[in-house]
């Protein structure tokens, strides 16, 4: 209970508070009229370097305060020991500290930040609004309270949006100092602390996925060129996809179910240019018309020197000028070495067949469909066509029509194809030698023949059955072009390309011939047949299948290939085509001495066997002396090159034509040109090939552009009436 005298001392107690209360107000009202931002920076920066003179001698703050005043006593009560161990800098980590001294690199920092500010006009300061003023300190209490983190710099004002929040980078000093805070690409917002992206970065983002935009689909179209060692072969990606604007305005719906995702289903065609998409199930002979167009006009000549395809063309006066489409609808591996290359040898992918059987049935489809459909196109008959030609030759395979158990390959897709290409021809007024490269059970053990190995086609436990489904396959091909739409635009009808006569009994290839014959004459065919010689040689056919009517005989004619041929010098390859090929042709187109009309179905300008695969895949050439068959009849381990040439080398043959001597440009085109004339002693010729990847001696397409065959056929500067020259400044051996 209070007494008298307490009542009448809180009255006094009262005045000294309110008089207290006073001075804080007045003092905090001067301190805050002197305490303007230059004297703030000014002070800041002369405590900075305060602290960096102390921290280069090795005190602190502390230390000096306790020199200049070792009276000086603690604000609060002494601490307890518990609490010194605690609260002692020198106990903790620079993580664990509430503050740490500042290094000489951000000492430097606030140097340039308090001059900065120290020599900024106060007029800046004073055309801020308040309430901005307010908010500006506001949100930077608010980012220390929260975060415990300071402003790196004076913050750049971002304009607002009605659905965007004003946002600021931020930084830690000692995080910043120990690494562990990410400098570039971001900001955080006040209102989650959470990191997101700044302008760089989207700019960063926006740069990747459009990198990946443009990567992707090249990636994928490189894979698919790869697929299965190397996919979809190199020249097929000469081009983009193509666009199938005709399946506009075609339902899915018009495609029975039964249809659906077959070979008939045109929305599972990977190319619809120039075909009719129109769905039907009709066929001729068991063979679908689906693709076709129902007109067709046969008024087109190849060029000036030949007639339409409507009128008749004058075989054995009038000679044939063709080129072979080798390594398109029948994969040969040396044209498109890009399906093997990334095989390894052990894994043995050396033929069609082993391809696709290693892709399997569907990425096997896909990738032989995106082959057809880009490495001959429509431009590529235009282009055959200007070059003076009047006759392709379109090698295919039996898989066209139809396949067998344990066959893996591709059925039936490339029938499409190789309809597409007739039209092409009869486009461009170009007639057709139609030429069945590949039989059930392989005709010849040769990788072109769809499988490398055995021969199984009369020939082996399966020879005969082959040999008998060879004839059901003519019944359905003779039966289908027998149609009035083809008697113009196909000229010539093969029956079976190559046939491996030295390895077959004789007889029964002639017999399955005559079968073969009278199964596309009783079918309405009345075209030229085409039977290969066999590699017998063409004296050993005259008085060969006489009762056959319409047919030729058909010789492939190559030096390379031949021990005896590879090693001539340049002088007499070229002699030995003007004489001795001329020679063997008279006497073949006569039926005096020989069998009667004879062409040469395939010829090269190449004088190596150089080029990549053309021996088989993994496999090395003649020429170097590098390829051991198995076979002491057919290996050849020591160089094959003209004799006292030095060592053997293939990289000239197989260089960029660019690097071509003129010398060797020169030989080249002569060597070409005397074939040329040698064959038309003849019926004429089709030239092996149009296309390849990379073999440019095996391309007339290549070798035309690098001005090593004529620009056009009939236009020629040798013709083998004159002497051939001795080539003496051209290296045999290369």
């Amino acid at each position: 209970m209070a007494g008298p005298h307490d009542r009448d001392a809180k009255p006094d107690h009262e005045r000294a508070r309110r008089s207290h209360r006073r001075e804080r107000r007045e003092q905090g009202q001067r301190r805050s009229a002197h305490n303007t931002p230059e004297k703030r920076a000014s002070a800041n920066l002369r405590e900075a370097r305060q602290d960096r003179d102390l921290l280069e001698h090795g005190q602190s703050r502390k230390d000096r305060a306790s020199r200049d005043d070792p009276d000086r006593s603690p604000r609060h009560k002494p601490r307890s020991p518990e609490k010194r161990r605690r609260y002692d800098p020198a106990s903790y980590t620079s993580s664990e500290r509430d503050s740490n001294p500042l290094s000489f690199d951000s000492l430097a920092k606030l140097d340039a930040y308090n001059e900065k500010v120290l020599h900024q006009p106060r007029e800046k300061e004073q055309l801020i609004a308040p309430r901005e003023r307010d908010q500006g300190y506001e949100r930077r209490r608010k980012e220390k309270v929260a975060s415990g983190r300071v402003l790196k710099d004076k913050p750049k004002r971002r304009r607002k949006t009605e659905n965007s929040k004003e946002k600021r980078r931020v930084i830690s000093g000692p995080l910043a100092e120990e690494g562990r805070v990410r400098r570039r690409g971001g900001y955080i917002t006040e209102e989650s602390g959470k990191k997101r992206f700044g302008r760089k970065t989207w700019i960063s983002v926006l740069v990747v996925v459009l990198l990946l935009v443009i990567l992707i689909p090249v990636g994928i179209y490189t894979s698919k060129k790869h697929a299965g060692g190397g996919g979809s072969r190199g020249s097929s990606d000469n081009g983009v996809d193509p666009a199938n604007g005709n399946l506009e305005g075609v339902s899915e719906d018009d495609i029975p179910a039964a249809a659906k995702n077959t070979y008939l289903d045109p929305f599972t065609w990977y190319d619809t240019t120039d075909f009719n998409v129109t769905y039907t199930n009709g066929t001729v002979g068991g063979l679908s018309i689906m693709g076709l167009n129902t007109a067709w006009d046969d008024e087109t000549q190849a060029n000036e020197n030949v007639p339409s395809l409507g009128k008749k063309w004058s075989y054995g006066t009038m000679p044939i000028r063709g080129v072979n489409l080798g390594g398109w609808l029948s994969i040969e591996p040396f044209i498109t070495p890009s399906f093997f290359q990334s095989y390894k040898s052990n894994e043995a992918i050396i033929d069609e067949y082993t391809l696709t059987k290693e892709l399997g049935p569907q990425k096997a489809a896909k990738t032989l469909e995106k082959h057809y459909a880009m490495f001959i196109k429509e431009d590529d008959f235009q282009q055959i066509q200007a070059a003076g030609f009047d006759h392709v030759r379109i090698p295919y395979s039996y898989w066209a029509v139809t396949t067998y158990p344990g066959d893996p390959y591709v059925p039936k897709i490339s029938w499409r194809y190789l309809l597409r290409a007739i039209e092409y021809c009869r486009k461009y007024g170009l007639r057709v030698n139609l030429d069945l490269h590949a039989l059930p059970g392989s005709q010849n053990g040769w990788n072109h023949s769809g499988r490398q190995g055995a021969i199984g086609w009369l020939s082996g436990t399966d020879g005969d059955l082959n040999a008998q489904r060879s004839l059901d396959i003519h019944t359905q091909l003779s039966t289908f072009f027998a149609q009035p739409r083809y008697k113009n635009v196909i000229t010539i009808y093969g029956l079976a390309n190559e046939p491996k006569m030295i390895a077959l009994p004789t007889s029964a290839v002639l017999d399955w011939e005559t079968k073969a014959a009278a199964i596309v004459r009783k079918s309405g065919m009345q075209q030229y047949l085409a039977v290969g010689d066999g590699f017998l040689g063409l004296s050993k056919w005259k008085g060969q299948l006489s009762s056959v009517q319409n047919i030729i005989l058909d010789v492939h004619q190559y030096t390379i290939f031949n021990k005896n041929q590879i090693n001539y010098p340049h002088q007499k390859k070229i002699q030995y085509a003007c004489q001795g090929w001329t020679e063997q042709m008279q006497q073949s187109v006569n039926v005096a001495t020989g069998f009667g009309p004879t062409i040469c179905g395939e010829w090269s300008q190449a004088d190596t066997d150089c080029a990549l695969y053309l021996n088989n895949v993994n496999t090395g050439s003649r020429w170097e002396g590098n390829l051991p068959t198995g076979d002491p009849t057919t290996s050849v381990t020591t160089p094959d090159c003209p004799p006292n040439s030095g060592t053997c080398s293939c990289d000239k043959a197989n260089a960029d034509p660019g690097s071509y001597s003129d010398d060797y440009k020169q030989w080249l085109k002569m060597y070409a040109e005397a074939q040329m004339a040698s064959f038309e002693a003849g019926w004429g010729w089709f030239y092996w090939t149009w296309v390849t990847e990379s073999a440019t001696q095996w391309s007339w397409k290549a070798g035309m552009a690098a001005g090593i065959l004529p620009k056009k056929t009939w236009q020629r500067d040798f013709n083998c009436t004159t002497n051939v020259p001795d080539f003496k400044d051209l290296p045999e051996s290369y």
